[in-house]
């Protein structure tokens, strides 16, 4: 029996899909969306060159993986019935960890987070009428705890219904949550809450821009609009994405809720910014915290000039700056002490990160399918 994975080419699903092949033994489903079966599995070899060369990953293909073309937004993921029913017939686990990250799209995020988890949860029923489902996992946010300020947040206290959310996406993560929780009754479920995910504590590359972008830009400025006593809460994906396989495959955890996170080890702006500063040999900006109002005013501004470069960093700003600001943490005591590991500090690799990413111009440097493999194949 197969664990049934979404999100596989994303940046996390494929640690999540590497982490199982390289440590466990059990096949993997994968929804990729994709019109044939080659772009699909162009579309995982690119996913997974952070983590296997490829002759692991063409092993694995032919022998532990099996590739559904579909998309989570579609009735049924779009398949025809004869896949579906062999889907359902070859799962007995779920990590659910496709999403959108589109922080400013309500209509985005209604509709691949919340639909798109609704589907899951429809496999998953017809899995436990079938057979059993062992678990079901899913890869949620320690946004789903809504608007904060100077908090350490436990796992138990995050949801609070009355409190009012960041943006459309931690708002629809927040009751992905609930769906789950009400529609898989007695199943055994995981929850996993990541914080900020940013780069890897391995090595420098990553494939995941977005927000590294936000952070190179904001370490480039001579000064930053915040108090830098407040604490940033990062994670490595590498911690991330091992607590999650590792907790997915244990027959009982303890908990049925993680949050994966920095937690009381998370550190400040003013630790991050001069160890970045020591390493590049630059002066440590400035904090000026009362400039943080017409800080963020000229970024909403900025953020209307679509198309242009200075729009799109105002962009990523916009929708990052609440998670800088909220000097909030959490409780990350549940995962360390389960699984015996705590997270890389982000000084330890922010640098090698930030050299990766301006020095590819952040792009990853792709390798292709390797064509003398086809050919000796054939």
């Amino acid at each position: 029996m197969a664990t049934f994975i979404t999100g596989s080419t994303g940046y996390l699903g494929a640690h999540l899909a590497a982490g199982l092949l390289q440590h466990h033994s059990e096949p993997l489903n994968l929804l990729i969306r994709a019109k044939e079966r080659r772009e699909a599995e162009l579309k995982l070899w690119q996913a997974m060159q952070l983590h296997l060369d490829f002759p692991h990953f063409q092993h694995w293909l032919n022998s532990r993986i099996q590739i559904f073309l579909g998309d989570i937004t579609n009735p049924r993921f779009g398949l025809g019935q004869a896949d579906y029913e062999r889907l359902v017939r070859s799962t007995d686990a779920v990590l659910h960890c496709a999403a959108s990250l589109n922080r400013k799209s309500e209509k985005t995020c209604l509709n691949v987070n919340l639909r798109g988890t609704l589907e899951v949860l429809q496999l998953a029923r017809r899995v436990v009428s079938d057979h059993g489902l062992r678990r079901f996992s899913h890869v949620s946010t320690v946004a789903v705890a809504g608007i904060r300020s100077n908090e350490v947040v436990g796992e138990d206290e995050a949801i609070d219904w009355q409190r009012s959310d960041y943006d459309p996406y931690a708002r629809t993560k927040k009751f992905c949550e609930h769906l789950i929780r009400e529609l898989l009754p007695g199943v055994p479920l995981t929850i996993f809450r990541p914080s900020i995910v940013l780069g890897d504590s391995r090595h420098p590359e990553t494939t995941q821009f977005d927000m590294v972008q936000a952070f190179v830009f904001l370490a480039r400025l001579p000064f930053l609009a915040l108090r830098p006593t407040d604490r940033l809460d990062i994670v490595p994906a590498d911690f991330v994405a091992d607590s999650i396989v590792t907790l997915h495959q244990k027959e009982k955890p303890l908990h049925d809720t993680y949050h994966l996170s920095s937690g009381l080890n998370s550190q400040t702006c003013w630790e991050i910014t001069d160890a970045l500063s020591a390493a590049s040999r630059k002066r440590s900006p400035l904090y000026l915290p009362w400039l943080r109002r017409p800080f963020s005013a000229a970024v909403n501004s900025l953020s209307n000039r679509q198309g242009t470069s200075v729009g799109y960093l105002a962009s990523l700003l916009k929708v990052f700056l609440p998670y800088l600001v909220w000097n909030t943490v959490f409780d990350n005591s549940r995962v360390v002490g389960e699984t015996g590991k705590a997270p890389a500090r982000f000084t330890d690799y922010c640098y090698p990160l930030y050299k990766f990413s301006t020095e590819n111009h952040f792009t990853y440097p792709y390798r292709e399918w390797p064509a003398v493999t086809e050919r000796t194949a054939s």
